[in-house]
């Protein structure tokens, strides 16, 4: 793959608790309106956490309990990215959360006991590559579920998103059949 995106991601913990929904990550309103990611983030969490949006800094990652990103498809994912955060770490998320936030390549990670191994605050560092999610600031680290190198979704992942990574097949298709 021509440029590889990395999966080493370290920055501040903002902590989130059960079913955060693509509702209060991408508010309706918002959405139907059909503006961009930019301007949806600074409404962000706006429904459970006011004023958090303009606290995020670019880098920050967040850490939740169970179930985040449930509720409606909307691609919550991308506001995320727009705002600046890196990655989701999350005891659990929706499945539906989890493939958006790959097919635009934002990294997530499940990883059981996460939310109890940091203080909002700590600063992480977490490698979606290898599943080591370390909390630096109390110096423990836990182990998240990994991605196979040889499945779509790590291949999505690491080429940047579903575009990128379908723009790069192509290419890998005419150069293989000696076309361009």
């Amino acid at each position: 793959m021509a440029d590889e995106m990395s999966l080493v991601f370290q920055g501040r913990v903002w902590k989130f608790g059960d079913n955060i929904s693509t509702d209060a990550i991408l508010p309706g309103m918002l959405y139907s309106r059909m503006l961009p990611p930019e301007e949806i983030a600074k409404s962000c969490m706006q429904a459970n956490r006011p004023g958090w949006a303009e606290q995020v800094q670019p880098g920050d990652i967040i850490v939740a309990r169970r179930n985040f990103g449930c509720g409606s498809s909307r691609p919550a994912a991308r506001v995320l990215k727009a705002l600046g955060i890196t990655v989701v770490v999350a005891d659990s998320m929706s499945r539906l959360f989890f493939r958006n936030s790959v097919n635009v390549g934002f990294p997530v990670l499940i990883c059981a006991g996460v939310f109890d191994a940091f203080d909002e605050g700590d600063t992480a560092e977490v490698d979606a590559e290898t599943g080591e999610v370390t909390n630096i600031t109390q110096g423990t680290t836990i182990q998240g579920d990994v991605l196979s190198p040889d499945s779509p979704p790590y291949q999505i992942l690491k080429a940047g998103g579903l575009d990128p990574f379908l723009k790069e097949e192509v290419a890998r298709m005419k150069a293989s059949q000696g076309t361009s």
